[in-house]
């Protein structure tokens, strides 16, 4: 097993259904106790994102194993830093990205790293919509947290 067949990332829209949480915290057990996922890569962007790191750092106390870490798309604030303190990355030559370009390489790196993909995606369009179907070309697992 691959180091990819250990990681998941996250796709969804900025806002949220707050009844999904159960479903979620489901999804991302079984990625834990059946597929025997360790490594998580999330977003900051949205409610969906908020949620995915919420649950996850529950989980990790239940699962010591896991690893958890929001990609950062901007360089980190103080803000960043009191929300996620040590959880975070901003990859190495990121700060020269043009800002209509960083979140989309930060989607496309999650995907380069990852072998499944949550997703919680309710519309046809968006950024969650265009990595959901990235991720799907590339051959990751997708789990779509609607269905």
């Amino acid at each position: 097993m691959d180091n990819k067949e250990k990681t998941c990332c996250f796709f969804g829209h900025r806002e949220v259904a707050h009844n999904i949480r159960p479903k979620l915290t489901a999804i991302i057990e079984r990625l834990i106790t059946e597929d025997c996922v360790t490594d998580f890569y999330a977003g900051h962007q949205g409610q969906f994102d908020s949620m995915v790191y919420s649950v996850l750092k529950e989980l990790k106390a239940k699962y010591p194993q896991i690893r958890y870490t929001v990609v950062l798309a901007y360089m980190p604030n103080e803000h960043i830093k009191e929300v996620y303190g040590e959880d975070t990355l901003f990859p190495d030559g990121w700060e020269n990205v043009p800002k209509r370009f960083v979140i989309s390489k930060r989607n496309d790196w999650m995907i380069q790293q990852s072998g499944f993909v949550v997703c919680y995606v309710h519309k046809i369009t968006g950024g969650a919509v265009k990595f959901r179907e990235k991720a799907e070309k590339k051959g990751l697992r997708i789990i779509d947290v609607l269905n």
